[in-house]
């Protein structure tokens, strides 16, 4: 029986692999078992026995029957050999089910299915490459500063319940907010988490209930669509005017409004005073809640820039969401939502039930970025850079593809619009410019509903000079050599 158990193992169990003695046993034995190569009932050799057919010592043996007696794989009683146990096989074979006809497949939630068919269309870009909109240069970031404030938070973190929402950083991040885009609210309305994204997704799924109307700007932010449907809401895009959201006229009554008033995304609109108050007044008498993401709003470049919409509400229904990852870059993943102070409690609870939560040590070291003055000295160095680069994209396009493309310089932010002539295709020249190792989001990805517009959606902070007017270059070959064969094309029709 000792000889038929070792030519059944069929191993030699190698001293020098990266796996130890002890786990190659483990695993040879198990896979044996369940393989039914052993049936139930199978008494083993003794471990003095087994040692020396394998072997190994007798010590490592006695180790991995005792794992195995208590796994279930095999019964011991005492002064007997181990035996496989009766149901060790019963439903496995070389660590998968037996066959029992076609298997059933899992099925999953509705939200799941949701979520599923929600269409982010840019989630799988890959490595960056120009012009990737919506990147900061993490080349231009204070590295050695942000070590030193994540070493310290390190050493000083809390042992046992922290926190979930760090005092230290809602504080910090409230006085910048009220300085610089003059927030409204108390620290204890600032939420942390993980992402901009993150609260976006976790708004909808506390406020509404499937089948609510929810507004997104159109074009608008495929990230917020994508949450919103998810979450089970009816999602209406609503076109844009030189103001912004254009909605006057409309009948549907929205239960949630997600807009990005400071700059539109993705034309850099920005949502004038009169336009803000009228939008405020609209969620006030249908009852709507209002989610303004200001994304990238610290960079603006043309004039001062305006409040933000939070500020100017005093009924409580606008969600101000914000995100590190653009101001510092993007592996700071780290968000933050100013929710209702009524509805504080609930955010907090849905937060932990979620498990939303960015680590303590990297809150309390963003709030010692921000106290220390570093967080502001980084956005004023990166202003300075980004409205040379934003200026460079602008020229270099001109001068590369001015025949075929109309910018829309934005006072702000980290990326601009470059609108289309008609007759081409934002997807087909996004495409062929992807394969030309440019990357330039179609507008037309943007739009819920109707498509009233092809262009490209550019980014200029995350990018030098040099990779600029490369990246422009590349957009204007592309787009004379799609004019040529177009033209080829209609002569050949006329012909």
């Amino acid at each position: 029986m000792g000889e038929l158990l070792a030519g059944l193992i069929d191993v030699e169990l190698q001293s020098g692999s990266t796996e130890t003695l002890t786990r190659q046993l483990y695993d040879r034995l198990r896979a044996t078992i369940l393989t039914g190569a052993l049936p139930p009932g199978h008494r083993l050799p003794s471990s003095r026995e087994l040692a020396r057919q394998l072997g190994v010592s007798r010590n490592t043996v006695s180790f991995v029957v005792d794992q195995l007696v208590m796994e279930g794989y095999l019964d011991v009683a005492q002064g007997r050999r181990p035996t496989v146990a009766a149901a060790a096989n019963a439903g496995l074979a070389a660590g998968r089910p037996i066959s029992r006809g076609e298997p059933r497949a899992l099925r999953t939630s509705r939200w799941a299915e949701r979520l599923r068919k929600a269409d982010w269309p840019f989630a799988s870009e890959g490595r960056p490459k120009p012009l990737a909109p919506a990147h900061a240069d993490a080349r231009a970031f204070p590295h050695d500063i942000w070590a030193r404030c994540l070493r310290r938070a390190a050493r000083h973190a809390l042992t046992g319940m922290a926190a979930v929402n760090r005092a230290s950083l809602q504080a910090a991040l409230l006085r910048h907010l009220v300085e610089h885009r003059g927030v409204r609210a108390e620290a204890r309305q600032i939420i942390v988490m993980p992402s901009a994204q993150a609260s976006i997704e976790l708004i909808a799924r506390v406020l509404l209930n499937a089948g609510d109307i929810a507004w997104l700007e159109s074009p608008g932010y495929g990230g917020a669509r994508a949450a919103l449907e998810a979450a089970g809401a009816a999602v209406r895009g609503v076109a844009l005017d030189r103001s912004g959201l254009a909605f006057k006229g409309r009948r549907d009554q929205p239960r949630l409004i997600f807009v990005t008033p400071s700059h539109q995304h993705p034309t850099g609109r920005l949502m004038p005073v009169h336009r803000r108050q009228e939008l405020l007044t609209l969620a006030d008498e249908v009852g709507a809640a209002i989610i303004e993401d200001d994304y990238d709003s610290e960079f603006h470049y043309d004039g001062r820039p305006v409040a933000a919409l939070q500020g100017l509400d005093d009924t409580g229904r606008v969600f101000y969401v914000g995100t590190f990852s653009k101001s510092t870059f993007a592996d700071i993943r780290s968000g933050y939502a100013i929710v209702p102070p009524n509805l504080v409690d609930v955010f907090e609870t849905a937060q932990r039930h979620s498990g939303q939560i960015v680590p303590a040590p990297m809150q309390d070291a963003l709030a010692e970025f921000i106290d220390d003055g570093h967080f502001a000295a980084h956005i004023r160095k990166m202003t300075r850079i980004y409205r040379a680069r934003r200026d460079r994209l602008v020229q270099a396009l001109g001068a590369a593809a001015g025949d075929h493309l109309r910018i829309e310089p934005p006072a702000g932010g980290m990326q601009l619009l470059a609108h289309l002539d008609p007759h081409h295709d934002d997807r087909d020249v996004s495409a062929r410019l992807a394969e030309a190792g440019v990357t330039a989001r179609p507008l037309s990805r943007h739009f819920t509903g109707a498509i009233t517009g092809q262009g490209l959606f550019l980014g200029f902070a995350a990018w030098n000079e040099q990779e600029i007017d490369t990246a422009a270059a590349v957009i204007g070959r592309v787009l004379r050599e799609l004019a040529v064969s177009s033209g080829a094309r209609k002569r050949r029709r006329k012909a």
